[in-house]
C-alpha cells in the first residue's frame, strides 16, 4: 500500500470497552468511539450487543446529526467455526468498503481487543491492507482480581491463563504446574473444571466469578457450592495459592 493510499483510507481501530462496568471505559476509548463515523460490534440474532451496551456512556450527548453508521456482526448460535468465519468474512468486506471510502471504523470489543478478543479475527483479515490501531481495555482477569481484592501473583509465583476449551490434560497440567491460574470461558466446561480442581486438590484455592462488573455479577468464594452444570459464557475461575501466602 502506498503512503497516499494510507492517507486517503480510513483506519480500523479496535477499542477495548472493558468487562462490563461502563465506568471502566478508558478516556482514550471514550474519545475514539465518540469521534467514530462507523462502529462495528458483535451482536446476537436480535441485534443486541454486549460491547455496545457496555460502551453506552460514549453515545450519550452525541449531537442528533452525528453521522454514525453501524456494522453489526451477527454471530451464529452454532459452535461450528466455519459459520463464525463466514460472519467475520462478511463483516470484513463491509468494513473494508467503509475504510476505502475514507471512514474510520471503530470495533467495540469486550475486555481487551487482543486478549481472547474478537477483534483479532478482523485484524488478521484486514491488517496490511489498511492502517490499524488498538486501544487496550481492562480485561476480565484484572477486573476479577479487583472484585476479589486478591493479588493474582506475588514474588516468585508463576501465573498462567487457560480456557475452558482446553483439554482436561492441559488444564490439569496447568493447575499442577502453576501457583496462580485463571480459567477463562468456563461456561460449558464448568463441570469438567470443578472435577479437575477437585482432582488436583485446588478447589480450596479457587474462586468463581460470572458477569464481572455487571448488574447480575456473581462471586462464589467456595466452588464446592457450585452445581456441576454449565454456566454462562462470561464466567471464569481464579485459582491462587492463598494458604502459601499466609
Amino acid at each position: 500500500m502506498s503512503l497516499s493510499d494510507q492517507q486517503t483510507q480510513g483506519r480500523l481501530i479496535g477499542v477495548g470497552v472493558g468487562p462490563g462496568d461502563p465506568e471502566l471505559l478508558t478516556l482514550k476509548a471514550l474519545r475514539q468511539i465518540q469521534r467514530a463515523p462507523v462502529i462495528s460490534y458483535l451482536a446476537n440474532a436480535e441485534g443486541r450487543s454486549q460491547a455496545k451496551e457496555i460502551a453506552r456512556e460514549a453515545f450519550v450527548g452525541l449531537p442528533p446529526d452525528h453521522p454514525l453508521r453501524e456494522i453489526p456482526i451477527v454471530m451464529p448460535m452454532s459452535t461450528d467455526r466455519r459459520l463464525a468465519n463466514q460472519a467475520y468474512d462478511h463483516a470484513a468486506t463491509q468494513i473494508a468498503k467503509a475504510l476505502t471510502q475514507g471512514l474510520d471504523v471503530v470495533f467495540l470489543c469486550e475486555g481487551d481487543p487482543l486478549f481472547f478478543g474478537s477483534f483479532a479475527y478482523l485484524l488478521e483479515r484486514l491488517q496490511g491492507q489498511f492502517t490499524t490501531q488498538v486501544v487496550p481495555g481492562i480485561s476480565s482477569v484484572h477486573a476479577a482480581a479487583a472484585q476479589l481484592q486478591q493479588a493474582l501473583t506475588l514474588q516468585q509465583e508463576s501465573f498462567a491463563v487457560v480456557s475452558g476449551r482446553h483439554t482436561d490434560q492441559q488444564i490439569r497440567q496447568t493447575l499442577q504446574n502453576h501457583d496462580s491460574v485463571v480459567i477463562m470461558k468456563a461456561g460449558l466446561a464448568r463441570p469438567r473444571i470443578l472435577a479437575l480442581l477437585a482432582e488436583t486438590q485446588r478447589s480450596a484455592d479457587a474462586r468463581y466469578l460470572e458477569y464481572i462488573g455487571r448488574d447480575n455479577q456473581r462471586i462464589e468464594p467456595d466452588v464446592t457450592q457450585l452445581v456441576a452444570e454449565s454456566g454462562p459464557y462470561f464466567s471464569l475461575f481464579v485459582v491462587t495459592r492463598q494458604a502459601a501466602r499466609l
